[in-house]
C-alpha cells in the first residue's frame, strides 16, 4: 500500500504567489473586451462599497443583493444587472477567493426582472440591419477616401459573417485566406469559444458589386499594402488627417488596431448619414442581428448553417429571438384564416 505520510519539509513561503506570466495567461483567457466590461463593472462595484462603508472583497451575499437592488433602482437593464454580477463573480475567482453567494442578489433580480415586464420596460435592443439599409449606408461612403473604402469593408464584412463587433475589431490580414467561391475568414477570438478553438467562416461573392464583402475587403487590402501594411490588424484607426493606426490614447493597442466600439460607431454614423429611422440606436450589433434575420428570411433558409456561419451555441436563446421576429409574420396563424 502507498505510504501517504507527509514529510518534513520547508514552509511554504510561495503558494500564495501568482507571477506575472501566469496572471498574463489568466487574462489572455478573457477576450480584451470583456475584460474592459468587467474592470469597468469592478471599478463601479468598488466605489459603491466604499462609499456604503462595506467590503467588496470578498463580497458576502448581503452585499450582492443590496448591489443587485441598487442597480435595480437606478432602472438599468436586467441584462445590465446580470452583467455586473458577473464582473463581480469573476474578480472574485480570480482572486482566489471562489465564487461569492450571489443567491440573494439572483432573487433581487429575477424580481426586479418581472416587475421590469409589468411595467412595461423594454430590454434595448438594437435594431436589425437590413438589405435596403445596408445598401443605403454604403451608398454615403466615400470610396476615394481611406475612412471611407475601411468603413465599407467593417459593414458588408460584418454583416457577411454575422459577426460580434469584437470578432472584427480582432481580425489580423494573416486570417484572411483567399478561395475560388469568395474569402475564408478564421475567426480566432470569440465571446463563445471561451476554449479559443476557433472557427472558420466561409464568405462568399455578393451579387452586388457596392456590398459584395469579398470585394469590399480586397479594395481595403490594397488600400493598406499602398502605404506599407501586408500584416498586422486588418482594420486600423484613420486619425482626422488621414494617418493609418495612428495611437489614440486609451482606444486601441499600439498596432493601431480598431476596437469594437469603433466598429459601432463607423455603423452608427452611416446610418445617420442615410437618414435611416432610429439611427442613433444601430449599434455593431445590428450587423449580427440583421445577417441572422436575412438568413433566415431566405427561402432556402437552414437553421444549423446560420448557427453555425455567425458562431452561435446550439439552442442559442439570442438567435432564436431574431428569428422569431421572421416567424411572427411568414407563420403567423392569422394570416390565412379569411379575415
Amino acid at each position: 500500500m502507498t505510504d501517504l505520510t507527509p514529510v518534513d519539509r520547508a514552509p511554504a513561503t510561495r503558494d500564495t504567489e501568482v507571477s506575472a506570466s501566469t496572471w498574463a495567461l489568466i487574462d489572455e483567457a478573457t477576450p480584451a473586451t470583456t475584460r474592459r466590461a468587467y474592470r469597468d463593472e469592478w471599478t463601479r462595484f468598488t466605489r459603491w462599497c466604499n462609499a456604503q462603508q462595506r467590503t467588496a472583497l470578498p463580497a458576502t451575499a448581503e452585499t450582492l443583493a443590496e448591489y443587485a437592488g441598487h442597480l435595480a433602482g437606478r432602472d438599468l437593464a436586467p441584462s445590465s444587472i446580470g452583467k455586473a454580477l458577473a464582473a463581480i463573480t469573476k474578480a472574485h475567482v480570480t482572486a482566489g477567493h471562489g465564487e461569492p453567494d450571489r443567491r440573494g442578489a439572483r432573487e433581487v433580480l429575477r424580481g426586479y426582472r418581472k416587475r421590469h415586464v409589468q411595467t412595461g420596460g423594454k430590454t434595448k435592443r438594437a435594431p436589425a440591419l437590413t438589405l435596403t439599409a445596408l445598401r443605403a449606408m454604403v451608398a454615403t461612403l466615400d470610396p476615394d477616401t481611406l475612412t471611407g473604402v475601411r468603413d465599407r469593408a467593417v459593414i458588408v464584412l460584418g454583416f457577411a459573417m454575422g459577426a460580434r463587433r469584437s470578432e472584427l475589431a480582432a481580425l489580423d490580414l494573416a486570417d484572411l485566406e483567399p478561395h475560388a467561391e469568395g474569402l475564408q475568414v478564421t475567426v480566432r477570438i470569440s465571446k463563445t469559444d471561451k476554449e479559443g478553438r476557433g472557427r472558420f467562416v466561409a464568405v462568399p461573392y455578393g451579387s452586388n458589386l457596392a456590398t459584395c464583402p469579398v470585394r469590399a475587403v480586397e479594395q481595403w487590402r490594397t488600400a493598406l499594402a499602398h502605404h506599407g501594411r501586408a500584416e498586422g490588424p486588418l482594420f486600423l484607426r484613420i486619425d482626422r488627417h488621414g494617418r493609418l493606426g495612428h495611437v489614440a490614447t486609451g482606444r486601441g493597442d499600439a498596432t493601431g488596431r480598431i476596437t469594437g466600439e469603433t466598429v459601432a460607431a463607423i455603423i452608427r454614423r452611416a446610418a445617420v448619414a442615410a437618414g435611416l429611422d432610429a439611427a442613433s440606436a444601430f449599434s455593431g450589433h445590428s450587423l449580427r442581428r440583421g445577417f441572422a434575420t436575412a438568413a433566415y428570411a431566405a427561402p432556402d433558409a437552414d437553421l444549423v448553417r446560420i448557427a453555425r456561419h455567425g458562431g452561435w451555441k446550439e439552442g442559442s436563446a439570442a438567435l432564436f429571438g431574431y428569428l422569431e421576429e421572421v416567424d411572427r409574420w411568414r407563420k403567423n396563424p392569422a394570416a390565412g384564416i379569411g379575415l
